[in-house]
């Protein structure tokens, strides 16, 4: 299974592609991270997302898209970004029906580190481990994205293999 895991954001996009499978080796295929200026319209930094993980897609053709599931912090302006981000990134994957997956934050922490309460350099040092990449990505945007690639690998892969047999007889999904 291929999984591009997208750690939302407005300034920093974390794009990360992991294949593997539950019980086989994992393997890192790409990493990177989309910035956008402040000082751009959010029209415009919203389309130079859009832009990026429409190459993303086209470039690695995952089976899947892993994302953070945004949930409410105290910064609204902050959630409302990564909400926009978000929706860009999942409206993307729709477009060519590639099935898209929610992770909540402390889901992708708990499955790469053990731990819902995992700080970023805990999560960042399992990827790399995991990955058995020599150092972990930076900035943590890339560790993330990688975490919810590996997070879907392990906890997701069932319920898309489930959603998609559904789909093809007809009965729909569970999400």
């Amino acid at each position: 299974m291929r999984v591009l895991g997208i750690d939302p954001g407005l300034t920093r996009c974390g794009l990360g592609v992991v294949d593997g499978a539950v019980g086989t080796p994992l393997r890192m295929a790409a990493v990177g991270v989309v910035r956008t200026p402040a000082e751009l319209p959010i029209a415009e930094r919203l389309r130079e997302i859009d832009r990026n993980v429409e190459a993303w897609l086209d470039l690695h053709r995952p089976d899947v898209v892993a994302v953070e599931r945004v949930f409410s912090q105290h910064n609204v302006t902050t959630v409302m970004g990564t909400a926009q981000a978000s929706g860009i990134a999942m409206v993307a994957a729709a477009r060519r029906g590639i099935p898209v997956a929610l992770h909540t934050p402390s889901e992708v922490k708990a499955s790469v580190s053990g731990s819902g309460r995992a700080d970023k350099a805990q999560v960042a040092a399992m990827v790399a481990r995991l990955l058995r990449l020599d150092a972990a990505p930076k900035p943590a945007d890339a560790a993330d994205a990688l975490a919810l690639a590996i997070c879907h690998i392990w906890r997701g892969g069932a319920q898309t293999r489930i959603d998609a047999a559904m789909r093809r007889t007809g009965t729909g999904g569970a999400r």
